[in-house]
Order: structure tokens, then C-alpha cells, then sequence
């Protein structure tokens, strides 16, 4: 009898446990095939192409020390795939002398505007001097007792987005003072394919626009390097350290490369498409562009929009696909209506290809005008200066203050545009 319990017990026992195995081995296969460590990693880490970046390349050429003396303009952006920045790497190779930072400084720290003193790599002790708000010829001094100067930025593929300009703006000194550029190329994070706006008129020339190129340019740093020193007549001794496999179609997760925030309200790849379409208006000083939030550049609006829900659907009406703008509210912690509640909407962008930002924001600005006529956004007059600068031409306000349909600004510009893709053809490094 014993038995007979021992053996009805053990029975049950058996199916017990092994139920419970089959059970897990159920739930096991019910998990997600991609293993949980894949499934952390950045969306831009998750694939397998490699893109090498130009300060990749150089680095691999194995070079040891020339006896030459270097310096090298770069900021925070100007690391290798594992985020080790440059002057570490550099600095192991050849005798880097001096640091030179762009606008936001070295270390990527400062607002857009501020003057930036001179700042220490703590890292290497190296100096950096910072280049912003130079002229070529004071830029030329600070690098008279160098032979060669390397450039590593990584650019956002906008036009008034100042690295190209602080790249030039070597490129000029290096010609006054005799010495070598070599640009470490990066990718375009919007893709080298895609262009768009119109070209800047060079009576509106400036540090955020300099050269008559459109809005959106899709061109490589190094691209626009070859391009400047040939175009524009700088003629330094130039090197290109090409990239080893970019293609014109890609946009930044793509590469494989990581991302590191370029600027203060530029927080990651995405950001830039939204910022092409609002960043342009933010300097009339009117209508939220989102800076004082936390998604920089992706929102519009203001405190007057009491229904957000209407503009949002007179947009949607007229910009076509590739976009929803979601009717929603915000409060700026800190900028522009800071601590007031705006009205306005979010930018989704659904459609990278059939996206255009730049005309977006021209319509963003002329529905605004027909919605909200007792609000103008040109009221400011000391902004209007800056704001032709942006937008290349005070063709614009002119042609919206007038009531003219963006669509129809944009027919005046793609001839000079068509002309620009053929010039761009003689300089692009990439298929």
C-alpha cells in the first residue's frame, strides 16, 4: 500500500515537473529571437554596415610622427566609433600642437551666439583657442607656427548651420598663411541625395550663410571643402580624407556610426529634418520654434493659438505628405514665451523622402499670416536683417508679407537650384 501511494505520488510528481519543463520550454519560444543585449544597443549600432569616418581612415594609414607640426579644429563631434575623441587618438600619431574650436566651443557646452574664450583638453592638456567670430587673417596668426591644420566637425547638412563657414573661414587662413588643410570627412546625417531651398543671393552673405549655396545642400563637409576652394577662389592646399562606405542615400543610422549631439539644441539626427522647417522663422523672435523644451525644434506655435487643432489641420491641408503635425500644447521652461502656454502642434515626420522641411517652413510662416493676422510675425523690424541672412534673400519676407504661396516661391527657385546640382556634380566623392 505504501508503494502503491509511493508510486501514484511520484507519478503525479513526474507530470508535475514536466508540465512545468514544457511550459517553460513554451515561454521560451515565445520570446523575441533578437537576443536582449541587441535589442539595447542604439538604433544607430543595430547594423551591419560599416561606415569609417575620414578621422578612421587617417588614423588607419598607421602614420608615425612627420616632424611636421598640426592642429586641428574639431568639437565634441570628432570621436571614432567607440566615442574616444580624436586628440586622444591624434595625439599617439602625430605631434598635435594646438586646438581650435567652432561656435558652442570644444566642448560643445556653449549657446548659439556666445563668444567663446579659450578653453583647455583636460584630457591632453592642449590648448584650444576658439576660431568663431575670427576673420581669416586673425585666424591666419593663430596658426602661424603650424604646417598643417586638420578639420573634423561633424556638420547637420544645413546651410545656416555655422561649421561649414568655420571651415572655410581655416581654409582662407591656411591660403594667407601657407599651410595644409586636411578635412576629415563625416557623413551628411540627412543624405547626400535630397536638396532643397533657394540659393543665398551673396549681397546677404554672412557667418550663417556665406556662399550661394540652397538651404539644404546635401553635400559632405569634404564635398563643400573641394567645392569653396575652388568655387570661391580660397585655393589652399586642401586634402580630403574620404569616408570608406557612405553612399548618397543614407541618413545617419545607417552608417553605424554614433551620434553625438552637435550643438546644444541639436540633441540627435532627428532633430534636423523639424529644424530645417522651424529653425528658419525662430529668428523673427515670434513664433516658438520649441527651444526651451525638451524637444528642441520639432514644435511651433505660440500663446495666442488658443485652437491648435485648426492650424494644425490648415497645414495638413496644404504641405502635403511626409508629415503630421499633432494639434498639442507646451510650455517653454526657458527662451522664448517662457512659462506661458502655447498653442500649436508637433512636427511627425513619416516620410523622410517625400518630406520637404524647407518648404514646410515657409508654410508654417504663410498660414500663420492668413490664421493669426493681428499677430505678425515680422513685427520685430531688428530682426528682419538676420532673418534675410537665414533664409538667403529678403525675397522671402517680401513674397510672404504678400501673401504668395510658398509653392509658387519655390518654382521661382529650382532653376537656380537645377543650375547648383549640375556645379556639384564636378565635387561630389560619393555614389
Amino acid at each position: 500500500m505504501r508503494d502503491q501511494i509511493f508510486n501514484r505520488h511520484s507519478y503525479r510528481f513526474i507530470f508535475t515537473l514536466s508540465f512545468v519543463v514544457l511550459l517553460g520550454a513554451c515561454t521560451q519560444r515565445s520570446i523575441p529571437v533578437t537576443p536582449q543585449k541587441q535589442a539595447a544597443l542604439p538604433p544607430q549600432l543595430e547594423t551591419n554596415i560599416e561606415v569609417k569616418s575620414g578621422l578612421e581612415v587617417f588614423l588607419e594609414r598607421g602614420q608615425g610622427f612627420d616632424q611636421l607640426k598640426y592642429g586641428l579644429l574639431a568639437n565634441q563631434t570628432c570621436v571614432n566609433r567607440e566615442l574616444v575623441h580624436g586628440i586622444e587618438l591624434l595625439k599617439e600619431q602625430i605631434d598635435l600642437q594646438l586646438l581650435l574650436s567652432p561656435e558652442h566651443g570644444l566642448f560643445g557646452a556653449e549657446n548659439a551666439g556666445d563668444k567663446v574664450g579659450s578653453e583647455t583638453d583636460v584630457g591632453s592638456g592642449i590648448r584650444s583657442l576658439s576660431t568663431y567670430r575670427k576673420k581669416p587673417h586673425e585666424i591666419a596668426e593663430l596658426i602661424a607656427g603650424l604646417d598643417i591644420v586638420l578639420f573634423d566637425i561633424q556638420d547637420i547638412g544645413v546651410r545656416s548651420y555655422t561649421y561649414i563657414y568655420s571651415m572655410a573661414y581655416l581654409m582662407e587662413a591656411a591660403a594667407e598663411a601657407g599651410k595644409k588643410v586636411i578635412i576629415l570627412d563625416r557623413p551628411n546625417p540627412i543624405n547626400g541625395e535630397q536638396v532643397e531651398g533657394n540659393l543665398l543671393d551673396p549681397e546677404f552673405s554672412s557667418f550663417v550663410g556665406l556662399y550661394p549655396i540652397p538651404y539644404r545642400h546635401g553635400m559632405t563637409i569634404g564635398e563643400l571643402a573641394l567645392l569653396f576652394n575652388s568655387e570661391y577662389d580660397i585655393n589652399c592646399d586642401l586634402e580630403v580624407v574620404r569616408m570608406e562606405g557612405w553612399t548618397r542615400d543614407m541618413y545617419f543610422e545607417d552608417t553605424g556610426l554614433p551620434w553625438v549631439p552637435t550643438s546644444p539644441h541639436v540633441p540627435d539626427a532627428a532633430t534636423i529634418l523639424p529644424m530645417i522647417a522651424t529653425g528658419t522663422y525662430g529668428e523673427l523672435g515670434m513664433l516658438s520654434e520649441g527651444v526651451g523644451i525638451t524637444t528642441p525644434f520639432e514644435v511651433a506655435g505660440g500663446p495666442w493659438i488658443t485652437n491648435p487643432n485648426e492650424y494644425a489641420q490648415a497645414l495638413s491641408e496644404r504641405v502635403g505628405d511626409g508629415v503630421i503635425f499633432r494639434p498639442t500644447f507646451f510650455k517653454p521652461y526657458y527662451g522664448r514665451h517662457k512659462g506661458e502656454t502655447c498653442g500649436g502642434f508637433q512636427i511627425h515626420v513619416t516620410d523622410r523622402q517625400s518630406f520637404k522641411p524647407y518648404l514646410t517652413g515657409l508654410m508654417i510662416m504663410a498660414v500663420h499670416q492668413e490664421l493669426y493676422p493681428e499677430i505678425d510675425l515680422f513685427k520685430n523690424e531688428n530682426r528682419h536683417g538676420m532673418f534675410a541672412k537665414v533664409m538667403g534673400s529678403d525675397s522671402i519676407q517680401k513674397d510672404l508679407q504678400a501673401g504668395i504661396d510658398p509653392l509658387e516661391m519655390e518654382l521661382k527657385w529650382q532653376p537656380e537650384l537645377n543650375q547648383f546640382l549640375e556645379l556639384r556634380k564636378k565635387y561630389v566623392l560619393y555614389d
